[in-house]
Formats: C-alpha cells, sequence, structure tokens
C-alpha cells in the first residue's frame, strides 16, 4: 500500500534560524500579522521577529492576545484585526496554541463558514502564506495537519485538519526554547514523545514516520531532563527542538492515538495545558494499550538501548519501568495536585470518554478501545 508523506515545504533550524530565515520571509508578503501571546512580548522573543522584519523592510502588525488554550472567539477577533490592518500573510510565534491560532485564522480568512463546520472534514482552502516560529521543543504544530481549538458553545477541543493546514515555512530556532520555564520544558517534551511513541505504536505508522518518531524519541529521552535541569544548554535544547520537529513530521504523517484522544476533553472541560494534559495520561494509558503492539513498544525498548535479547514482552515492560522513571524525573503533578477537583472530575468522565472515543485518535491504537474502556482508565489514572 502506497504512502503519502507530508512536511512543511521549508524547514530552516539551528542556531540563529530566524536571522537566516529572514530573506524567505520577504517572499512572503508585504505586511505580516504576527500571531503570539504576551509572554513572546515580555520575553523579547516577539522583539527579535520585529527586528528581523525591520530590516527586511516588511511592515507588520502583533496580535499578542492569544492564551494557553485558545477558542473560536480569539480566532475570530484576530481575523478582524487581521483584515482591519490590511495584512496579507501570517507568523505564528510561540507554543501550539499560537500556532493552532494561527493555522484557524487562515481557513477564518478563507471562508465565512463558522470553524465548527469543518470538523471531521479535510480542510481544502487557499489561504495566505503561513509561517511558524516554535518557541517551546513540543508540539511540533509547525510541521502538522491538523489544529485545536476550543468550541465556546460545546466546550469541547476541534480537532481541524487539512493538508493546507501545514506551514509553509517552519523556521526552528533554539534560542526560543531557552527562557522556557522548568515546568513549561517537561509538559511541552512529553508532549512530543507522546506524538512519537503514539505515532509509532498507531494503526497509521508507516516506514517514513517510524524512522521520524524513533529518532525524536531517542532524543528526548537523552536530552529533555538535561533541558529540564540546565535550561541554558544550548546541544540539549537544540536536540529538543529537532525532536520536536520530528515527532510532529511522524505523527502528521501516522496518528496520534489513546493518550491525545482522553487528554483533550480533559484540557477542555478542566482547562489544563495540553502537554500537562497529556503527561498526567501517558504513563497509565501506555500501560494499558501495550499488550495490544508488544512488538511495536519492544522496538522503541531496543532502539534506546533498554533491552536487547528479551522478548517482546520483557522489552516492552523494562521500556514502560524506564518512561515511568522519566516521568517521575520531570516532576508531573498528578490531577489532585494540579487541582482539578475530584467529584467534578468524576461527574465528568462519562463525557470525557465519549468526547475522546468522537474524536477517532482513540480507534487508531492497535488495542480495541471502546468508551468503557476510557471510562475506567480516566477513573484508575486520576491521583
Amino acid at each position: 500500500m502506497a504512502n503519502n508523506f507530508l512536511t512543511p515545504k521549508k524547514i530552516i533550524s539551528g542556531n540563529n534560524a530566524l536571522i537566516e530565515a529572514g530573506e524567505e520571509l520577504t517572499k512572503c508578503g508585504r505586511k505580516a500579522f504576527i500571531v503570539t501571546d504576551e509572554t513572546m512580548v515580555k520575553l523579547g522573543n516577539c522583539g527579535m521577529l520585529e527586528e528581523i522584519l525591520k530590516e527586511k523592510q516588511i511592515d507588520y502588525v502583533v496580535f499578542p492576545e492569544v492564551n494557553y488554550e485558545p477558542d473560536d472567539r480569539i480566532v475570530m477577533k484576530a481575523a478582524d484585526s487581521y483584515r482591519d490592518n490590511n495584512c496579507d500573510f501570517l507568523i505564528a510565534l510561540g507554543g501550539g496554541s499560537p500556532i493552532d491560532t494561527a493555522k484557524a485564522l487562515s481557513v477564518l480568512l478563507s471562508s465565512d463558514a463558522e470553524l465548527s463546520s469543518y470538523m471531521g472534514k479535510i480542510i481544502d482552502i487557499q489561504r495566505p502564506a503561513l509561517i511558524a516560529v516554535p518557541t517551546t521543543a513540543g508540539t511540533g504544530s509547525e510541521a502538522t495537519r491538523f489544529t485545536i481549538i476550543n468550541d465556546t458553545k460545546t466546550t469541547t477541543k476541534m480537532l481541524l485538519s487539512g493538508p493546507c493546514l501545514i506551514p509553509d515555512l517552519a523556521i526552528i530556532d533554539p534560542r526560543f526554547t531557552i527562557s522556557a520555564p522548568k515546568s513549561v520544558t517537561a509538559h511541552t517534551g512529553i508532549d512530543a514523545l507522546c506524538h512519537a511513541i503514539e505515532s509509532y505504536t498507531s494503526r497509521k505508522a508507516q516506514p517514513l514516520s517510524d524512522t521520524f518518531a524513533l529518532s525524536a524519541i531517542k532524543r528526548i529521552f537523552h536530552n529533555l531532563p538535561v533541558c529540564y535541569e540546565d535550561g541554558s544548554n544550548t546541544e540539549a535544547r537544540i536536540q529538543m527542538s529537532l525532536a520536536a520537529l520530528e515527532a510532529g513530521i511522524s505523527f502528521n504523517n501516522s496518528s496520534v492515538t489513546i493518550v491525545h484522544g482522553m487528554s483533550r476533553p480533559m484540557g477542555a472541560l478542566f482547562h489544563v495545558p495540553h502537554g500537562l494534559s497529556n503527561a498526567m495520561l501517558l504513563e497509565g494509558c501506555m500501560n494499558y494499550v501495550a499488550d495490544g503492539a508488544y512488538e511495536r513498544f519492544a522496538d522503541i525498548s531496543r532502539y534506546l538501548g533498554y533491552a536487547k535479547d528479551e522478548d517482546d514482552k520483557t522489552a516492552t515492560e523494562i521500556f514502560l519501568h524506564e518512561l515511568s522513571g522519566l516521568l517521575k524525573k520531570l516532576n508531573v503533578p498528578t490531577m489532585s495536585e494540579y487541582g482539578i477537583d475530584k467529584d467534578t472530575y468524576f461527574a465528568s468522565i462519562s463525557k470525557m470518554a465519549s468526547d475522546a472515543y468522537a474524536s477517532g485518535s482513540p480507534s487508531n491504537t492497535i488495542k480495541q478501545i471502546t468508551v468503557e474502556d476510557m471510562v475506567r482508565l480516566y477513573k484508575e489514572i486520576y491521583r
């Protein structure tokens, strides 16, 4: 069976990638609409981008109003600002939220339809040029055909998809990740790890996605603890930026599975940042689904050097033990420690499980997953 393999049209990565990308930005349009958040402005990251635009004599407008869980209302507000300022291309600067917002914005700019009308459809539009400059090593959104936006009417996270949502240019400059605090480093890094593990153990895995997934997993296991303990370690930051990109490319051409399926409704209802909700669910979900894909998990264990001649089941158990150890090093809080009220959480489990199943992601898991399975997992994982 033939496989399609999609990536951004161009990727510029490494130290000073933003500077190197300056000439490419001149080809995108005359006035940029920068989608970002207040933190990027305060940290000076937006200022670095603005300097490049000024140097290249590109006009721009900054829209710094994205929050960590973007919704359809902020996208509509951004669309009004884009049109009012006569912009003609988009630059997303930040973590997954600004990049996802810019992708959704590109859809609204090309159609009068509500974002929710695109749910379950392959989006095919003519949009403005879209550039992504990630400032965290995690979401991989700079390389994917997906965007996740909260629907304020239904309190669900909309997963929108289409090849046109892949940015034209991804600028992977690790300088931007150095300012990330320890918790953000950990949670976004685990998000990338989820992408890679889920992609490799998905029903939709293919040879090229496997290559990127395994490489990402190894980079993350070797470098995420280093970044967590010493955020100024430039080499480790470079490796994590590449890992997040690889993981994004991998799941873009394969799929995520149960973790992301269960994470989205939890994030939408309890306003948990995406990477953190994935981190809370990862170990419990992988322990549950491993017996459906011993061969695939064993491959990961051997690739990392944790297992050698052991049988697949034993090699999988070794990997899961190492995964648990990694999460402990990164001090992932439990749901109760984060402040999710137990009674409210348990009252929401039925809706979360139904929403997770409806997203389609859990069905990509090699092990058969039912709504009842996820109800049980949500209960078991709460601590």
